[in-house]
């Protein structure tokens, strides 16, 4: 065989002395052929060099071997995919994928009408979607989950909904954050977050929730902070400009969080000795703020990996019910 040239499965047939068949259900892990076949046959694939032929595979299949990873931003299209939560995700989401033998396709869409999600769904490009966030697009996404099994989202379970979705407990979430605030003797707390957004939405109505639980007013409204840096900075240090009625903060993201930190610091206010502040997600850079940030935790590794499992078993036709995993505070120098 010469050199210059890529084996074929005929060549490595040849070579083993076995079946083009058997050499393909081999290296396809098929368990009808014996393990030391299957052995032998992708060490010599190792060794003349063999790629399969990834379009002959997909005739064959009718699989890409590709799944769709989508950012839909609805509300927040400043949102970059250079995002920490979102770089986070998909860090894991592509790790997993690629243990599966799967190649991810991401997609960052501004939804302008309603079928942006069957574009993706029917052009036969992937065989099954992510999404990442549920935006304002929950009824599209729900539309698209009654007729599309392979769909998994990212964000928080709705009673009612078809969704198959894996989240955190975000109500939860909120809840232990407040708690801790208000526990600790901070009795003039503001949420910084949009609640339209779902999961936003939910750990403000845990906000919420700790307030009553504990007998204590809870302010009239949340302050709807955007997800970006900078617009968040800029929409707190407005807020701070008009009050200095506030000892304590529920953030609704770390980024959030630390745009926060920074008004506070730059009205000469001391974190957390003035006012304590609490993020959401424990993102890397949370333990490397200026104080450290007090979080809520959710497992963003864990949450990756079922969202591929449970998407590959909707694929072959399996119940895969939605997961929420629950949240843990972890406590740091910006809310002890």
């Amino acid at each position: 065989m010469p050199d210059k040239s890529a084996p074929t499965l005929a060549d490595l047939a040849r070579l083993s002395g076995l079946s083009t068949s058997t050499v393909s259900r081999a290296l396809a892990d098929n368990p009808a052929i014996r393990e030391e076949t299957r052995e032998k046959i992708k060490a010599l694939a190792r060794e003349h060099g063999y790629r399969p032929n990834i379009v002959g595979r997909s005739l064959r299949t009718g699989r890409t071997q590709a799944i769709g990873v989508v950012l839909p931003l609805g509300h927040e299209v400043g949102q970059p995919v250079s995002d920490p939560f979102f770089i986070t995700l998909l860090g894991h989401l592509a790790d997993a994928l690629t243990a599966r033998g799967y190649d991810l396709l991401l997609s960052r869409i501004i939804p302008s009408n309603a079928d942006w999600l069957r574009d993706m769904t029917e052009t036969g490009r992937v065989d099954g979607v992510l999404v990442i966030g549920q935006s304002d697009q929950v009824e599209a996404i729900e539309a698209m989950a009654k007729r599309y099994a392979p769909l998994v989202v990212w964000g928080a379970l709705m009673d009612g909904l078809s969704q198959c979705v894996v989240g955190t407990d975000n109500r939860l979430g909120g809840r232990l954050a407040t708690e801790h605030l208000l526990k600790s003797g901070r009795r003039r707390l503001v949420f910084f977050g949009n609640p339209d957004f779902p999961e936003l939405g939910e750990r403000y109505q845990g906000f919420l929730q700790a307030h009553a639980e504990l007998g204590v007013a809870a302010p009239a409204h949340p302050l709807a902070v955007h997800l970006t840096p900078q617009t968040a900075y800029e929409t707190i240090r407005s807020f701070l400009d008009e009050t200095d009625a506030v000892d304590g903060v529920v953030a609704a993201t770390d980024i959030i969080a630390l745009s926060t930190i920074r008004a506070l610091s730059e009205r000469g206010l001391r974190v957390p000795d003035d006012v304590a502040v609490v993020g959401y997600d424990d993102l890397e850079i949370a333990i490397h703020a200026s104080p450290a940030l007090t979080t809520v935790r959710q497992d963003i590794g864990r949450g990756a990996q079922a969202m591929v499992d449970l998407l590959l078993r909707r694929l072959e036709g399996e119940p895969a019910p939605s997961l929420v995993m629950a949240p843990k505070l972890v406590v740091r120098a910006s809310a002890p």
